[in-house]
């Protein structure tokens, strides 16, 4: 059975709607990321475009301005509820962790 699209967020997907809480070129996605990571988690071009297309798609985001090749974007409200809904999974995952471990701040 294939899984539902966007049930959960790759790493990748998490950081770039994460990078639209405010309006950015794809240009700045490819920065933003890395220099938030630390340096953990990187984004491909090809990989923020196909992803930039498909959550337009979705209408996980706007496109806000168009200038040439340049396109800005920001995160529309159905992106906000995918990325709340990614948190308390994670959430519920660091409590899962905590109660067989005993570790952590599951909190």
């Amino acid at each position: 059975m294939p899984r539902e699209k966007f049930h959960t967020l790759t790493e990748q997907m998490f950081y770039i709607l994460l990078c639209l809480k405010n309006e950015c070129y794809g240009m700045d996605i490819l920065d933003k990321v890395p220099a938030m990571t630390k340096g953990r988690v990187n984004v491909g071009s090809g990989t923020l475009y196909n992803l930039l297309e498909q959550f337009l798609e979705e209408g996980f985001i706007y496109e806000t301005k168009v200038e040439g090749r340049r396109r800005s974007y920001i995160i529309a409200p159905k992106g906000r509820d995918m990325l709340d809904k990614e948190i308390q999974r994670l959430k519920a995952q660091l409590i899962d962790y905590s109660n067989i471990f005993g570790e952590g701040d599951a909190e």
